[in-house]
């Protein structure tokens, strides 16, 4: 097999400027695609633009906010005028919010929470669609948290947002199924060592749980050797 396997591939990955959508971003360029790095943050994008540049990839940076519709339909106008079709759409950017008590939930932060985390998919997905069904074999990863499919304490809110992502990408799968080659799988990253990870668990080691580029291989690996529809997994820290 050859060692670009993605080579002549378009992938799209969201929350890629730090963490472990930087590391999808890098690993899909290291295995020949072409990586569209959407973020908010030009600076940061520019940092995994040239890493992926000096390792020998190619990649283009689309500074972004997701919470704004309007934008992401651009977005996908101008990928569109460029290229012919989208190979692999990766769904990673989210946030947090306040982990709190239910009741203490702040409406107005229930909401931003929401649209980024769900409502921003739902319009990556409704607007990339087209290029989507036009690829020879389109995939959509979502990147997800245990706590969607098992509530915990204090995790309300964020583990809300997780269950409705799932939920609307397992649909979006269910509906391509029979009609197109395109596929959805929902990967979970486990313990991995982000911001994020950071915030949340405050006391942790950050050695004691695995890099980002942990998953960046794995979810990589799956564009490449692709996935039944409605796929899910763990990923673990032994998975390389």
């Amino acid at each position: 097999m050859t060692d670009k396997p993605l080579d002549g591939r378009l992938a799209l990955v969201t929350g890629a400027s730090r963490g472990i959508g930087a590391a999808i971003a890098e690993s899909m360029a290291a295995r020949g695609a072409h990586v569209v790095l959407v973020a908010r943050t030009a600076k940061d994008l520019e940092g995994v633009e040239q890493r992926i540049f000096d390792a020998g990839g190619a990649a283009t940076i689309a500074p972004l906010d997701l919470t704004q519709a309007d934008a992401i339909a651009k977005l996908a106008t101008a990928i569109e005028g460029r290229w012919a079709a989208l190979d692999v759409l990766v769904l990673n950017a989210g946030t947090l919010g306040t982990l709190g008590a239910v009741p203490a939930i702040d409406p107005a932060e229930m909401a931003r929470v929401l649209t980024l985390n769900v409502s921003a998919p739902a319009a990556l997905i409704a607007a990339f669609d087209p290029m989507l069904r036009r690829s020879a074999a389109g995939k959509v990863i979502g990147l997800t948290s245990s706590v969607g499919r098992k509530p915990r304490a204090y995790w309300g809110l964020y583990g809300a947002s997780k269950a409705a992502f799932d939920t609307l990408l397992g649909a979006y799968g269910d509906e391509m199924a029979a009609i197109s080659r395109v596929r959805t799988a929902i990967i979970d990253p486990g313990a991995t060592r982000t911001v994020m990870r950071a915030r949340a668990y405050p006391g942790e080691d950050p050695a004691s749980v695995k890099e980002p580029s942990v998953v960046g291989e794995r979810v990589a690996e799956l564009a490449v050797a692709g996935f039944e529809d409605g796929h899910r997994e763990r990923v673990e820290p032994s998975q390389r």
